[in-house]
């Protein structure tokens, strides 16, 4: 049995685009965002190749929001995944991730003060 493997190829003006090789038939594919399916899901057979499937998979603007929105990709009827892709929008992640490790960093010195002190307090 061949494995199915789904390829990114690109995304262009809202929409993702892979290529799914694998499958004698065409396969039933759904994207879920957030357990919710996403509607619009092509999936078009690739003129000249027998076992490959053009997918194509509209990003909804409502799925346009601040942070990080990641889309399952897989066949209808099972749970294992073909493929995933995020969109990322807002505020730069290399930005939130200096300031979620400067707030770690703070927490780290509060605990190490604290514990510090606690050992002052029952050592003697």
């Amino acid at each position: 049995m061949i494995e199915k493997r789904l390829t990114k190829t690109r995304i262009k003006a809202g929409i993702w685009e892979g290529i799914l090789t694998g499958s004698d038939t065409a396969p039933r594919v759904e994207v879920m965002l957030l357990e919710r399916a996403v509607p619009g899901v092509v999936v078009e057979a690739v003129p000249g190749q027998a076992t490959e499937w053009a997918v194509r998979v509209p990003i909804p603007a409502e799925a346009l929001a601040e942070g990080v929105q990641t889309f399952l990709i897989r066949e209808v009827g099972t749970t294992e995944s073909l493929a995933h892709f995020t969109v990322i929008t807002g505020v730069a992640l290399e930005d939130d991730l200096r300031a979620e490790l400067d707030l770690l960093r703070q927490e780290l010195d509060m605990l190490k003060r604290a514990f510090r002190r606690h050992c002052l307090e029952t050592a003697g």
